[in-house]
């Protein structure tokens, strides 16, 4: 039994939405604009331990739409999951966070954030693949330079 605890573990206890917000305090009269609106999306993430061996790794995405310089609408989702994840070495666990973790909840976010878009009566938006890989190869190099480390 105790070579089994030492067994490494991965796996997705809990998703959820988080937090969800619309925003359309230009209403009705802007809906009388024939101008295309100006889009503007964010993209954030989020990880923190929980409890021993679980952690809550969340992704945003805020999607601001101006016509002119006055808001259209505004949507903000926060999708979450809670994964346990034990018995790996803490570079592995900074990979999984920053990079699987992310992978797995974020095809939720984009289809909320699509829904919410329809349901306030304005076209889906549809957010792009994003490469975790890559956005976490990018914070690590930026967190090893501000430390004055270099990177390889």
């Amino acid at each position: 039994m105790a070579e089994q605890d030492q067994n490494p573990v991965f796996q997705l206890q809990r998703m959820y939405l988080k937090d969800l917000s619309l925003e359309q305090p230009n209403s009705p009269q802007i809906l009388l604009e024939q101008q295309q609106p100006q889009v503007d999306i964010q993209l954030g993430m989020q990880a923190e331990s929980i409890a021993d061996g679980m952690f809550e790794v969340s992704v945003t995405a805020t999607v601001t739409t101006k016509v002119g310089d006055r808001t259209l609408f505004l949507v903000e989702a926060k999708q979450a999951g809670i994964f346990e994840i034990r018995n790996l070495p803490a570079e592995q666990v900074q990979g999984i966070l920053g990079v699987v973790c992310p992978q797995m909840i974020y095809p939720y976010l984009r289809a909320i954030v699509s829904d919410v878009c329809t349901r306030a009566g304005f076209p889906p938006i549809l957010l792009a693949e994003v490469n975790f890989q890559a956005m976490f190869e990018a914070q690590q190099q930026a967190q090893a330079a501000n430390g004055g480390q270099t990177v390889n």
